[in-house]
C-alpha cells in the first residue's frame, strides 16, 4: 500500500502469454493483487534472492518497471509484466490469471549449479515445515547439505546459512545433528 516493492518467491503456470497465479490466503501478495491489478514475474539465477525473501531479507535492488505500475529485481536474467485479467475467489487460493504486457531478457541463462538446486529445494522444504515430519526435514537437508558443499559459491554458502538457520529456529525442527554429521 506505501507504493513499495514487494518480491516474493511463489510458483506459477504459464500457458502462453497467460500467467496464472495462486497466492495462499492471507498473503501480501494476495492483498497486493486484490488491490493492484499488475504484478511481475523476475526470473533469477541468484538463489540468495529466494532464501533472503523467505527468511525476512525483503530489501533488493530494484527498478521500475516500463509497461505497468511496478518494480522488477535489478539483477536478473528476465521479467515479465501483467495484467490481471480474470480473478476466481477461494477460500484457501484465489487464482489470478494475468496477460502479458511485456517481456524482456536481460542475459543469458547459465544454468543452476547442484549447490543452487539444493537452496531452491530447501527453500521449499522451508515452506513446508508445519506439514513435514522433522525426521523427513533432517534427511532431505543432509542430504541436499552434499551438494552446497561441494559447488557452491558464495551467494549460494550465504542462502544455505540463511535457510538453515530458518529451518533450525522453527520449533519443530532440529536440525543440529542432521547438519553436523
Amino acid at each position: 500500500p506505501d507504493g513499495a516493492a514487494h518480491f516474493t518467491p511463489m510458483g506459477y503456470r504459464i500457458d502462453g502469454d497467460i500467467v496464472t497465479l495462486a497466492p495462499f490466503v492471507p498473503s501480501t501478495t494476495l492483498e497486493n493483487l486484490r488491490r493492484e491489478p499488475y504484478a511481475v514475474i523476475n526470473v533469477s539465477d541468484d538463489v540468495s534472492v529466494i532464501a533472503g525473501c523467505l527468511t525476512g531479507r525483503r530489501s533488493w535492488p530494484a527498478v521500475a518497471t516500463e509497461h505497468v505500475p511496478g518494480f522488477r529485481l535489478a539483477d536478473v536474467l528476465a521479467h515479465r509484466e501483467l495484467s490481471i485479467t480474470h480473478y476466481e475467489d477461494d477460500p484457501v487460493r484465489p487464482t489470478f490469471r494475468l496477460e502479458t504486457v511485456a517481456q524482456r531478457s536481460h542475459r543469458a541463462p547459465l544454468g543452476f549449479n547442484r549447490a543452487q538446486a539444493a537452496v531452491v529445494e530447501a527453500a521449499i522444504l522451508f515452506t513446508r515445515l508445519d506439514w513435514l515430519e522433522p525426521a523427513k526435514v533432517a534427511q532431505e537437508m543432509a542430504y541436499l547439505q552434499i551438494a552446497v558443499e561441494k559447488t557452491a559459491g558464495p551467494r549460494e554458502l550465504t542462502a544455505w546459512q540463511w535457510i538453515t538457520a530458518a529451518v533450525q529456529a522453527h520449533e519443530r525442527h532440529d536440525l543440529s545433528r542432521a547438519l553436523s554429521t
